[in-house]
């Protein structure tokens, strides 16, 4: 009876510790929020528990079993990193030679790395695929989008982080022979490809519809829906933007899919019929240009170009905008927004579809910010375009 109730204990303990986790692209349940609570950040000060430099770019920071990864591009150099997520000592790292590639803004890296148990996955812009073994840095594996798959880099890069389902891992490349692969995580090996078109900028969402489990794909010019088991595409909803710069993950909502673009572009809900899509609504508004909204209650809440602004996912009205963040980005957690601004303001509010309700504000860091705050562990990792990384202590302690 004792053992079976430490056991329980244990066992809670563990779950508790995995649900703070952030491994992933937008977290565990890939939808922006966090399960941790009892967090809190208070007005006007930021506890600073480390620093660190790590190279230009957008990659954000995932964080699983006392660790966080992230990747930069130091003098034509892109780097993976691993550190201690409490104390910030390095761990280990991992360069290639890669070029910066600044175009309309600084350069370097895009996707952020994902971990799975003991293993991480990362994906350079140019195509470079690694997976290592997490504790140590040691290289399982590596392949290359283009020359292993015949893949087309977009013109900003390959920026959408790797997707782990089961034992394979997918990706889009934008080859002509299957724009979508899934391999075998443990080997790289390929096990199918499909799908169409030039590879968008955001990561590939999962979902299950009727029982059966699909893959949306909001690939460079088009809303794909793709059978996880094979790839067969099922429907697809065009979406052109410009420069093909469609760089959100897609939000599932029942049978509903939102997605949005920039460049004056909008947004759009459509429904899933298991064999179509159907749009619901179009809008000029909610113009996501590299950050995804986060859905609450029935609000989209999100970056409507440099506008914080909450959008009523049924309808696509607009209930509020709130200026003065810059082309930011936001997390959900325990009832709360994070909100890195532009120019390094950490900021949480409440979701209301009344009005921009903020709680509290502090300075983390300067120059431009575009890459998303993340909450793991009672700690809050910050990075700005520069690669000036931040993790600030938020557990209240």
């Amino acid at each position: 009876m004792i053992r079976t109730a430490l056991m329980g204990i244990l066992l809670s303990a563990a779950v508790a510790a995995q649900a703070a986790d952030w491994p992933n692209w937008r977290g565990p349940t890939r939808d922006g929020i966090s399960t941790e609570t009892g967090w809190k950040l208070t007005a006007g000060e930021a506890k600073k528990l480390w620093t660190a430099q790590v190279g230009m770019g957008c990659s954000a920071i995932h964080v699983a079993a006392g660790r966080a990864y992230t990747q930069g591009n130091k003098n034509e150099t892109d780097t993976v990193f691993c550190f201690d997520a409490i104390t910030g000592k390095e761990l280990w790292k991992h360069s290639y030679p890669s070029p910066l590639m600044p175009n309309y803004w600084e350069g370097g890296t895009l996707a952020t790395p994902t971990v799975d148990g003991d293993r991480v996955y990362a994906v350079g812009k140019k195509g470079d695929l690694f997976c290592f073994e997490a504790a140590t840095g040691k290289i399982i594996w590596q392949k290359h989008l283009e020359k292993d798959f015949g893949g087309k880099m977009p013109t900003w890069g390959y920026a959408g982080s790797p997707l782990i389902l089961g034992d394979k891992l997918l990706l889009e490349t934008g080859a002509d022979t299957g724009s979508v692969v899934a391999l075998e995580k443990a080997t790289g090996r390929l096990v199918w490809r499909g799908g169409k078109g030039p590879a968008g900028y955001g990561t590939i969402q999962p979902f299950s519809f009727q029982g059966k489990a699909y893959l949306a794909v909001f690939t460079g010019v088009a809303l794909a829906i793709l059978e996880q088991n094979g790839g067969k595409v099922v429907a697809s909803y065009p979406f052109k933007t410009k420069y093909d710069v469609n760089a959100v993950t897609p939000i599932i909502s029942g049978d509903k899919i939102f997605i949005a673009a920039g460049y004056n572009h909008g947004s759009a809900l459509v429904k899933f019929t298991g064999r179509a899509l159907e749009q619901v609504w179009e809008s000029k508004k909610m113009r996501n240009h590299f950050n995804s909204c986060v859905l609450v209650n029935g609000c989209l809440y999100g970056f409507d170009e440099s506008e914080l602004a909450c959008m009523e996912l049924a309808t696509g009205a607009i209930k509020w905008s709130q200026t003065g963040i810059g082309k930011a980005s936001l997390m959900l957690a325990d009832g709360k927004f994070i909100i890195l601004a532009e120019k390094g303001d950490l900021i949480t509010a409440e979701p209301s579809p009344a009005a921009f309700k903020e709680l509290a504000r502090a300075k983390v860091l300067g120059g431009k910010c575009w890459c998303v705050p993340v909450l793991a562990n009672g700690r809050i990792y910050c990075k700005n375009n520069s690669g000036d990384l931040v993790c600030v202590d938020v557990s209240g302690k």
